[in-house]
């Protein structure tokens, strides 16, 4: 049987921690300031140590009070997130993909009609953490940029991550050999600024300085691309519908690859969810074809 202290006294405690008042607390879980406070009370004496220091102006928590609001605050966002999920479960399937906003608008955006011609039924959100974002504990499933190694989760490849260069077709023209190229006109993505290097070196040239402007993601560099301020560091496949589509092209032959993949990450317990089944299953229908 497990020790827990009262739920009410959790809750009473967590609110008026995070809220820095037993007023606050009170109006958030619909009570009394004074009923707060004795549920906190309780609590400390069921702990034998206070957690918060009192005065007559303001309530600062101690130290044993800190670090207790430090993980009670995520258990509870996490019930939250759970019951949540739960019912919206009983409502219809809940699909909540965490992918990067360049990901979401370059590859999957475009698709995602498609996916929901096929499941109707399925409620599809997006968290656009980043693909170097922590997997967040409301997500269904995430696609990642990584190396495939996360542990206590299911992964499966999507795509290989290769690099390679790309601009409008008017620039495309003037580009005979890569060693011609201009540093100014070499856009550079901020969280990667060893794609450049790694091109260069993989097709055995010397690397050449890039000086263009700088973007803080790829989907910025690419657009810019496309729109002729310069040679952007294209990755698959963020490239791939615009180079089928012709506004953009691939001066060079050869791609390489960034080292890393994209992957589908699940935790175990998602084989059971329908929604991500179908999307699942949707997903890596769309690899292949692709």
């Amino acid at each position: 049987m497990r020790a827990l202290p009262s739920l009410n006294g959790l809750r009473a405690f967590e609110a008026a921690a995070r809220l820095g008042s037993f007023t606050a607390a009170g109006e958030e879980l619909h009570v009394s300031a004074a009923a707060i406070s004795r549920l906190v009370r309780l609590l400390e004496d069921r702990m034998t140590t206070p957690l918060f220091e009192r005065t007559a102006n303001r309530l600062r928590l101690t130290d044993a009070g800190q670090m207790y609001q430090s993980g009670l605050t995520p258990i509870f966002d996490s019930i939250e997130g759970l019951t949540a999920r739960v019912a919206a479960s009983v409502r219809s399937p809940l699909l909540t993909v965490g992918v990067g906003p360049t990901f979401a608008v370059r590859w999957f955006i475009p698709r995602l009609s498609a996916f929901q011609l096929e499941h109707p039924g399925v409620d599809v959100r997006f968290a656009t953490g980043g693909a170097a974002a922590a997997f967040h504990e409301d997500w269904t499933c995430g696609i990642k940029l990584s190396n495939g190694e996360h542990p206590g989760f299911t992964t499966e490849m999507l795509f290989a991550a290769d690099l390679v260069p790309v601009c409008a077709p008017v620039l495309a023209g003037n580009l005979k050999k890569p060693t011609k190229l201009s540093p100014g006109r070499l856009l550079r993505v901020a969280h990667a600024p060893d794609d450049w290097q790694r091109w260069f070196s993989s097709m055995g040239l010397r690397a050449i300085e890039p000086k263009g402007a700088t973007f803080e993601f790829y989907g910025h560099a690419i657009q810019a691309a496309v729109d002729g301020v310069g040679i952007a560091m294209g990755i698959r496949p963020y490239i791939d519908d615009d180079i089928a589509a012709g506004r953009l092209v691939a001066p060079f032959d050869g791609s390489v690859s960034k080292g890393m993949s994209w992957y589908l990450v699940s935790r175990p317990e998602q084989a059971r969810d329908e929604g991500f089944q179908a999307f699942r299953h949707w997903i890596l229908d769309e690899v292949q074809s692709d």
